[in-house]
């Protein structure tokens, strides 16, 4: 199970070097200081851990000394044109605008459809920030594109690397992760630039969910949409870096709350077995919708991430007073203001 937060400061105050200290939790940060444009400093907290009197925790494997920083430099999204409003969903299944924006506040979602494509989506995000950034596609080091729903089983970002017109055929790979894959794709950036020499690595999260829901749920199809993000982090000196601390884990335990499983279907009677071997060939298979138990998943989210706020900041040597923005990866606005 997985989810993730952040803490962000709308400006750039120049800030000492902080030494890292170990703790437990998980934390993770990045940073712009760019001339060209200010996204502000960060620090990120993600988590898949328990967190708990009992729980399994990690020292940060961040290295206390570092000759090499990074920083973000440039941002955009996209979203698909087809919105569907909380009445649209009521006309499918039992629910209604009220019900669906008192418990999330959500009253609108963008969903994929037509010729509409998830690369589509994510060559438009990263064009945006490639274009704050002021960094030419040819410039690219690495493309890491964040996501649970590849259009491709083998991955989806060497379309996107093609898509923006990388001649220099850069090094691009998909991350799966769920909630946490764009923290993740954060921290895997800073590890390429700081020990892989990279200096310019563009970083995308993009999902259509809406095609493993099932929309005849009310639990899930409430929550759900399409939607692309992406930043451009690069290196700097070590004075300027952005990404204090992370400390990251996973504990498998969450998925029976949350999942999309493979099924198999049956198998091609055309096809036959022969006669030969047993239970082959294999059936085929495809991902159910998502089964989520939204009560599990939220009593999971109001206790982990608090704790990696503070692990965060702690790891930072920051306190709460200093932030000032706390933005959230919390589909509901309940569980924001209760964390």
């Amino acid at each position: 199970m997985a989810n993730a937060s952040g803490l962000f400061s709308p400006s750039m105050p120049t800030l000492r070097r902080i030494k890292i200290q170990p703790s437990v939790g998980v934390s993770r940060s990045g940073s712009s200081g760019s001339n060209k444009v200010v996204l502000g400093r960060i620090l990120c907290g993600g988590t898949s851990e328990k967190h708990a009197s009992g729980a399994v925790s990690s020292e940060s494997r961040v290295p206390k000394v570092i000759g090499k920083g990074c920083k973000l430099i440039g941002c955009g999204s996209a979203i698909p044109t087809l919105q569907v409003s909380n009445d649209d969903l009521a006309k499918i299944v039992d629910t209604n605008d009220e019900w669906i924006s008192v418990r999330t506040g959500i009253r609108n979602r963008h969903v994929l459809s037509g010729k509409d494509s998830l690369t589509g989506l994510a060559v438009e995000a990263a064009r945006k920030a490639l274009e704050m950034a002021q960094v030419d596609p040819e410039d690219l080091d690495l493309v890491l594109l964040c996501t649970s729903t590849p259009e491709d089983l083998f991955g989806s970002a060497p379309q996107i690397q093609k898509a923006l017109g990388c001649k220099n055929n850069p090094l691009a790979y998909d991350i799966t992760a769920a909630c946490s894959g764009f923290v993740l794709g954060l921290v895997s950036a800073a590890c390429h630039i700081r020990g892989g020499g990279f200096n310019n690595v563009l970083i995308v999260g993009a999902d259509s969910l809406s095609r493993y829901v099932d929309w005849t749920d009310r639990g899930t199809c409430i929550l759900f949409g399409d939607a692309a993000g992406a930043v451009v982090m690069q290196a700097c000196g070590a004075e300027d870096d952005g990404l204090f601390a992370f400390d990251l884990h996973s504990d498998g335990d969450g998925q029976r709350h949350l999942n999309a499983s493979v099924n198999e279907n049956e198998t091609d009677h055309a096809l036959g077995t022969n006669g030969s071997v047993r239970d082959f060939p294999p059936k085929q298979s495809s991902y159910s919708c998502i089964q989520m138990n939204g009560k599990e998943v939220f009593r999971f989210a109001v206790r982990c991430v608090p704790q990696s706020i503070e692990s965060s900041l702690e790891k930072a040597g920051l306190t709460g007073s200093s932030i000032d923005w706390l933005l959230l990866h919390q589909v509901q606005t309940r569980g924001s203001l209760m964390l």
